[in-house]
Parts: structure tokens; sequence; C-alpha cells
């Protein structure tokens, strides 16, 4: 997480008794006091739409075992279930059908034989994205005699889409892949003035995120509208997830509600006065990792560690001393409080918040086996963030600038985000701890990327705001210095870096038949709510506004029930 413009109070001619500051001018939380409003009894679900939604959702059951005679009927359905944000209903019945689909095309490989590109592309991207080996070669039918793609698929408008779609899961050495994506971005992009106003609004949103890169819950908020204006679209399919979205809402409200509680009962707004107040905005990363009911501690939980993990970024960035930090970062290797009596007091309020979450993460996890370990685990995650931070500040303090793989390997922990997908993956998982948390003790390959995918999107977006405060460290500086090369060309050399990693991601689901499949979700959308979160050189963490509409349509504002006309 980066900070917002700032100044440096000079130290120049400053008196000796007083300590100077680095000063970063954040702007107040956007939000105030709305989710202190809710009220949990407001937001009960009534007992006519309870029976209503289950109506809907076994009719719905009934509807996709009944297109099993046709697979890109199937295919279809499956993938409308995706993107409105229901398919977790019917996971079961998604994994049979798409076992099926993959034995009948490996046993005679019949499907794509006359298969439209449409079809093709939607096969391939269902059956990688659900970790089954299909090679991209199915691809090379469009091609034509001199390898280049046909020009005559220009003219299929959802073949395209569905191409562009499915080369978001490309991994290292599928050049066709890379083709199909400057193919289909090139020609997507130079039809679109001659859609429709609904077809080219839903075709520009997926040139600007990928569905494969985007959050899972806004996917479906906005894909909901999409399909409502499609004339075509089936209306009990329409209704459940409408019904679904604003059920599962009315949770969220109550989680977020309880955050916003905890954020003001802490008053972390005046005994932490240089840190940002962004409750809302801690909420909205775990709601974007997974938003289904049966995670709503985890979520909670979540929250309140990526409250404290942002405490402590802006007490290590904004506010302490090389000195202070250095005390503060030995206690936290210690775990103890009592050794920082002398710093200031908002040092001690941001460390006995990490111990109170910690302990109540103790308390969440009390029934498993493994509750001790994965407090520890936390703990050490912690441990290792200060170090990092630490380390940041002092390159900072020092006018050092590390090497960019140096840089690198630091910001793999400081970005924070293997604190954050640690400590979810063990509060929403009951079962298989021991196996994920040795696991997640190799630091596997998937987890680093995020993390790096993490830090350099996160520096890319604040950059120039950093560099007008202080010689802040980050990535595109190390990379300009090491490399000798301009801003611009940094920015493009880290972007190809993080295309890379997401590669790696894709590669490594391939690879992790043991991890469950709601893990590796996870694992992904915190990769997701990342390139949301900074996208457009902007860091939206920060400047809460610039999530106004985002955190609105997923947790203030229902989808109406009434259908458009």
């Amino acid at each position: 997480m980066s900070i917002a413009p700032s100044t440096l109070l000079s130290t120049q001619h400053a008196p000796p008794h007083i300590t100077m500051r680095p000063c970063a001018n954040f702007p107040p939380s956007f939000w105030g006091d709305t989710f202190l409003q809710y009220h949990s009894h407001s937001l009960e679900i009534n007992d006519n739409m309870k029976q209503q939604f289950l109506m809907q959702k076994e009719e719905v059951k009934k509807m996709f075992l009944s297109s099993s005679n046709s697979i890109l009927q199937k295919l279809n359905f499956i993938d409308s279930l995706q993107r409105l944000g229901i398919s977790y209903h019917f996971q079961h019945e998604i994994d049979e059908a798409l076992q099926q689909i993959y034995n009948t095309y490996t046993n005679d490989n019949v499907i794509t034989e006359e298969g439209c590109l449409h079809y093709v592309a939607l096969l391939f991207r269902l059956l990688r994205q659900r970790g089954y080996h299909i090679s991209s070669d199915i691809f090379n039918k469009f091609k034509n005699n001199q390898g280049d793609f046909d020009q005559n698929l220009v003219k299929d408008v959802q073949g395209l889409w569905s191409l562009f779609e499915a080369a978001q899961l490309r991994v290292h050495g599928e050049d066709i892949l890379d083709e199909v994506l400057d193919f289909t971005q090139t020609h997507l992009n130079s039809m679109i003035n001659q859609l429709s106003s609904s077809f080219a609004a839903q075709i520009s949103h997926c040139l600007r995120k990928p569905f494969h890169k985007g959050v899972p819950r806004l996917e479906a908020r906005c894909y909901i509208s999409f399909y409502e204006e499609n004339s075509s679209h089936c209306k009990v399919l329409l209704t459940f997830s409408k019904l679904d979205f604003n059920m599962v809402q009315g949770l969220h409200k109550i989680e977020v509600e309880s955050i916003a509680k905890w954020w003001k009962k802490s008053e972390f707004a005046t005994k932490v006065p240089y840190a940002r107040e962004r409750a809302v905005e801690c909420y909205f990363w775990p709601i974007s990792m997974s938003y289904e009911a049966e995670y709503s501690i985890a979520r909670k939980m979540e929250a309140k560690l990526i409250g404290c993990i942002s405490l402590l970024d802006d007490t290590y960035d904004a506010y302490g001393t090389i000195e202070e930090l250095e005390l503060l970062t030995h206690a936290i290797q210690r775990w103890d409080i009592s050794s920082i009596q002398s710093l200031p007091d908002s040092m001690r309020v941001v460390f006995n918040a990490i111990i109170e979450v910690c302990d109540e993460v103790k308390l969440a996890t009390i029934e498993s086996k493994n509750s001790n370990t994965v407090v520890q685990c936390v703990k050490e995650a912690f441990r290792n963030l200060a170090h990092a931070y630490l380390t940041e500040a002092k390159w900072s303090q020092e006018i050092c600038i590390p090497t960019y793989q140096q840089y690198k390997d630091n910001g793999v922990i400081s970005s924070a985000y293997i604190l954050m997908i640690t400590s979810f993956i063990l509060l929403s998982t009951s079962s298989s701890q021991t196996v994920l948390l040795d696991w997640i003790s190799s630091n596997p390959p998937i987890l680093k990327s995020v993390s790096l995918i993490g830090r350099l999107e996160n520096d890319i977006s604040s950059h120039k705001f950093e560099q007008q405060r202080m010689h802040v460290v980050s990535a595109v500086e190390c990379c300009m210095n090491q490399y000798g090369i301009s801003q611009e060309n940094a920015y493009k050399f880290i972007k190809k870096e993080i295309e890379d990693l997401w590669k790696v991601i894709n590669e490594e689901c391939l690879k992790l038949d043991l991890i469950p499949k709601h893990v590796l979700d996870c694992i992904i959308n915190v990769a997701r709510i990342t390139e949301l979160t900074y996208e457009n050189f902007q860091d939206k963490y920060t400047d809460g506004k610039l999530w106004k509409d985002d955190i609105i349509a997923l947790l203030v504002d229902p989808i109406s029930m009434e259908e458009h006309k």
C-alpha cells in the first residue's frame, strides 16, 4: 500500500529538541460515518425472499442439467453462471460437466473438429481455468497457410471476444496465445464504433478488464446489467442472480458495519492521526478475495488485519524516525510491547492493535488443532513485514538505491500480500490446514508472484507522487538506475514483468492439484483486486474517493428487481 502526495518537513533549521517527521497529508475518509448507520435487523432477509430464492435456484439447476445434450449450450450456460456470480451454487454440477467435456475431448478429439471460434475459445478457457491441461495448439486451425490468423475471423465479434478472453490464461512458451492477444486487441478496438451501444460497452469493458483479471464480485454486478440489456437473456437466470447478489450484499453490509465500528471504537483517527483512515477500503479487499457467505468470519478478521497492516505501513513510511522504527521492529520481533514505552503513544497503539487482532485470530481458530500454529504463522508474517518496512525506510534515509532484484526480494514481503493471503486462507479453511501450512511455508511461486505484482503495481501508481516528498525508493527508481532507462521505459519494463508474473500464476494453477480450488481462487483474486486498486496510475486505497463507485455498487445500492423494458 502506498501513500499520497506529501512533503518532507525540512530539518535544516529545526530546533534540536523537535523531532522532524515525514509528513503525508492523507485525505480524510471519504465515507465518514456512512457505514455506521446500518442496522443488522433492517438487513435481515424475509421469508418470502428466501422462498423465492430457493425456488429460482432449483429452476436454474434443472435448466443446467437439461442442457447436457449440447456441449456448446452447456459451455455457454457455465459461462453465464460464472459471469453472473452464481456459479458457486452449482459448483458440483459444473465440475461434473467439465470433467465429462474434457474426457470427451481427450478421448476422441471431436469437439473442435467443426467448432466455431467462440466454441473453441470458450472450451479452452473454461477447461483451463478449472485446471485442465488443454493445449493452445487447438487455435492453429484458425491460421492460414502463411501462419497468420485468418482475416475472416474479424467478422465474428463474439468469437474474437471469446478468443481474447481465452488468451488471458496463457503461460510461458505459448507464442500462439501471445499472437492471439495482439490480434484480438487490435481488431476489437478497431470495431467498437461499429457495434451497438450495449455490445460496444461490453467489449470496451472486457478490453479494459478481461474477465480473468476482474474482481469477481464487481464483474458480476457489471455483467448483470449487460445481461439484462440483452434481449435474449434468460429471465430465470437474471432473477436468480439479482436475488443472490442482494441477499449476499445484505450480509456484506452487516460485516462492513462491524469493521467501521471497530475502527471507530479503537479511535485510530485521533490516536494514530498520521495514518490513513480507511476502514471501508480495508474491508473491500477481503470481499474481493471471497464474497460467499461461508467466509464471513474470515472476511471480518481479514479486514482488521489489513487495517493493522495499513497503520503499520504508515508508521514506517510517514511518521517514525529510523531510531524509533528500529526499536519498534525489535519489539515486534520479540512480540513484546513493554519494550517500547519510550516510543510515541501512537506506535504503542498500533502494536497493541496488532496484538489484539492476533488474539482474535486465535479465538476464531480455537476449534482447530492447528490454532496455535496458525497464530504463530500470522505473527511471523508481521515480524517479516516489519523488517521489510524497516529495510525500505533505511534505504530512503541513507539515499541508497538497491538493485532492482534486491528491491523486489524485499518487496515480496513489504507488499504485505503474504500476510494477507496466508491469514485469509488459514481463517477460511477448516480442513487440510496442515497441508496448507506446509505449502505456504515452502514459499510457492504463485504466492511470490501475486505478492510481487502487488509491490510493482503499487510502485508504478505512486512513484511520481512519492518522489515529491523525499527520496523514496521504488521499483521504478531502481529499474531506472540499474538499467539507465527513462521513467516511461521503466514503466514499460515493469508492466512487461507483471504480464510475465500472470503467466506464472496461470502455470501454477495448472500444477497445484492438491490445493483446494477456493484457495487458488482467493490468491488469484488478490492479484485481481491489485490490478483494480492501482489501475491508470492511481492508488484507490489512499485516495478513497476513486473507489467510490465500486464501493457503492457492492456495499450501498442493491440491484433493482424490476426488469428493464
